[in-house]
Order: structure tokens, then C-alpha cells, then sequence
């Protein structure tokens, strides 16, 4: 049984301000040792599953974070970006029996991170068929794509609840809230812990319980923060504004939707 792990930072407890998972910044070496033991933590989970083979998405900035030696042995780690439009889910096939979200955080526009945003810091929100998109649902729906259902999460606490109400039977791991520019988070050792529990029963449970069927239909819009971005992004075939800020674009294939996105960045 492969399964594939999509690993993000902002969701990672402690988290807090951007300092802290960028690498230029001194903070940083504390978060990516605990973005690692998160990753960690769920592989194991997996593999206590019964997972035979743990593929590693590192889909943070430069997706050269994780460090490989503290992984298990049956894992592969995947890094840097390819060009893909998979981006956070490069790799994904559908030869993997499931995937598991860690680290994953608040989409752009909510409260329940500081470090919230969707995809890029440039846009104020996405929408999917009228619902605010999280890098959560995006990857989903990339998963879906491949006939892959997401079994888990890990993350802020409001990331975890909008991911339960798409993806019925998720198994969730809340590491941390957020309150304002502040977070209060669990101890690291228990978020850990906590991740390799949980992962290990979501796989237990079975994963065709968190299939999810894609819309026949995607209409996307997406709110820029800067007038000027929204006009240059509106060249892109089958995009359009609909006022000096927002793009829109519909599509019957989900990934038409994620070109767009390669683009729209």
C-alpha cells in the first residue's frame, strides 16, 4: 500500500509569524525540526497501518525543508518544484491507496491563522463553486483527480474543521489555534503524537470511507489584493474580470483549474 503525504509549515504547531518558516530568518531551524518530527510522526502512523512505501511532498516555499535523514527508512522524498501544476501534490498518481495532509493551515481571508493565505500571498481568497478555497481543497480536489482519497489532516484548528466538512470521515489532528496574530498551541511532543495516532487510524478505518466525488463543474473566482495583478492575470485563455480585482474563469476539467492557478501566481 503507497500512500502519498503532502507536508506544509504554517500548520505546524508553534507557528506563528512568517519569520518563522522562512529560512532566512534565525527562527526558522526551531519549525523545520518540528515540521520534520510531524512528518515523521505520520509516516510512521502509515506504515504502522500497513503502508508499505510513504511518498514525502515537500510543498513548503522551497520545498527544502524536511530533513531526510529523520524519516523512515521506507519513505521517498520528493523536493524542489518540477513545474507542474500539481505543485503541493507533485508526484500524486493513482497507484497510491491514499494521502494525508500535515502542516496544512487557514485559507486566505479566515481567522483561525495567522499565517493564513491560499496558494500565494498575493490574493485575498478563492473561490471554487462559490465556496472559500483552502490549499486543502485545492489539493484535494487535485487527489480526486487521481482517484486518491485524503484520509487526514493536520493543522490549525479551523482548517481542520472546514476539511472535515468536505471530506466526510477525515481523520483531523487540531495542533493549534490561532487569535488574531496570536496562536496557542499543544506541547510539539504531543502534536506528534497525535499525528501518528491519528494517521494510523484513518488508514485503519479504510480510505474508500473519504472518496470524494468531483464537481462536474468548476467555476473559480479569485480576489486579488492589487488591481494591477487581477488586470495582468486576465489574459490568461478563458479568464475575464468581473470587476478591477476579481478574476474569473470556468472549466469542466479540474485540471484546466489548476493551469489556471500556474498561471494566476
Amino acid at each position: 500500500m503507497k500512500i502519498f503525504l503532502s507536508a506544509d509549515m504554517e500548520g505546524v504547531t508553534g507557528t506563528t509569524i512568517f519569520d518563522e518558516v522562512e529560512k532566512t530568518h534565525a527562527d526558522y531551524r526551531e519549525f523545520q525540526e518540528q515540521m520534520t518530527g510531524e512528518v515523521a510522526a505520520a509516516c510512521e502512523g502509515a506504515l504502522e497501518a500497513g503502508a508499505t512505501e510513504v511518498w514525502v511532498r515537500d510543498a513548503h516555499e522551497s520545498a527544502r525543508n524536511i530533513l531526510a535523514s529523520r524519516l523512515p527508512r521506507q519513505t521517498r522524498l520528493l523536493r524542489g518544484w518540477s513545474g507542474h501544476p500539481y505543485v503541493m501534490m507533485g508526484g500524486i498518481d493513482s497507484s497510491f491507496a491514499a494521502a494525508a495532509m500535515i502542516g496544512y493551515h487557514a485559507r486566505a481571508g479566515a481567522a483561525s491563522n495567522p499565517l493564513q493565505h491560499t496558494l500565494t500571498g498575493k490574493v485575498a481568497y478563492i473561490k471554487i463553486n462559490d465556496a472559500y478555497a483552502s490549499e486543502f481543497m485545492v489539493n484535494t480536489y487535485t487527489a480526486a483527480l487521481e482517484g486518491v482519497p485524503v484520509v487526514f489532516v493536520s493543522g490549525d484548528a479551523g482548517l481542520c474543521e472546514e476539511a472535515a466538512a468536505l471530506v466526510p470521515n477525515l481523520g483531523v489532528a487540531a495542533v493549534k489555534e490561532g487569535m488574531g496574530g496570536a496562536t496557542a498551541s499543544i506541547h510539539p511532543a504531543a502534536a506528534v503524537e497525535q499525528i501518528k495516532l491519528g494517521m494510523a487510524q484513518a488508514l485503519k478505518r479504510g480510505p474508500e470511507k473519504c472518496r470524494l466525488q468531483l464537481p462536474e463543474h468548476f467555476s473559480v473566482e479569485i480576489g486579488y489584493k492589487a488591481y494591477g495583478a487581477a488586470y495582468e492575470k486576465s489574459f490568461y485563455p478563458g479568464a475575464a474580470l468581473s470587476d478591477p480585482y476579481t478574476l474569473h474563469f470556468e472549466a469542466s476539467n479540474y485540471f484546466d483549474v489548476l493551469r489556471l492557478f500556474a498561471f494566476a501566481f
